[in-house]
């Protein structure tokens, strides 16, 4: 299936004044934006009649450490009526957090929480972020490039490597 269609309707200055790349990887189109610019955005794509971008999939969180920025979220939108397909990306460092989706797609609440508990990406905004997968307390966050394979020394993990000073804030 072809992207031209899309790509054309990506094309209106609406959309390319809140964008800073458009670009296709493995056959989808992928928008890049600065997170100011994020929840503008996804409320343009969902509401606009000529795209309606309703049914937000999924969000990932990405840690690209070393790198600067070192942290980044996806968002797959699939649109209902249309059968388009679409990424968003969105790049930044953890002092300087990206806003929730949740006020444009419902779902975005546990895809956030999500990505929380994962990589420690505190979405601003967000109505209930607390974790999913791991206990209230849990130290640290698995998906970072960073943490120990083995996880963290504790009481529950004796194997796990000890806390550096590195790692505190982390």
């Amino acid at each position: 299936m072809s992207n031209q269609p899309l790509r054309e309707l990506l094309q209106r200055e609406s959309i390319q004044q809140r964008c800073e790349s458009v670009y296709e990887t493995f056959g989808m189109l992928t928008l890049t934006v600065s997170k100011e610019n994020l929840l503008a955005l996804c409320h343009l794509l969902k509401h606009d009649s000529a795209l309606q971008f309703n049914f937000l999939s999924d969000i990932c969180g990405v840690d690209h450490y070393p790198q600067r920025p070192r942290f980044e979220t996806v968002y797959h939108l699939y649109s209902i009526p249309f059968k388009y397909r679409l990424r968003i990306k969105c790049r930044f460092e953890l002092d300087e957090l990206p806003p929730s989706v949740v006020p444009v797609w419902q779902t975005a609440n546990w895809h956030e929480r999500e990505a929380y508990d994962m990589y420690g990406i505190a979405f601003v905004g967000h109505p209930d972020l607390r974790r999913i997968y791991m206990w209230e307390g849990y130290d640290g966050y698995p998906m970072r490039k960073d943490y120990p394979l083995r996880g963290y020394a504790d009481h529950y993990n004796p194997f796990g490597e000890a806390r550096s000073e590195r790692t505190e804030g982390a």
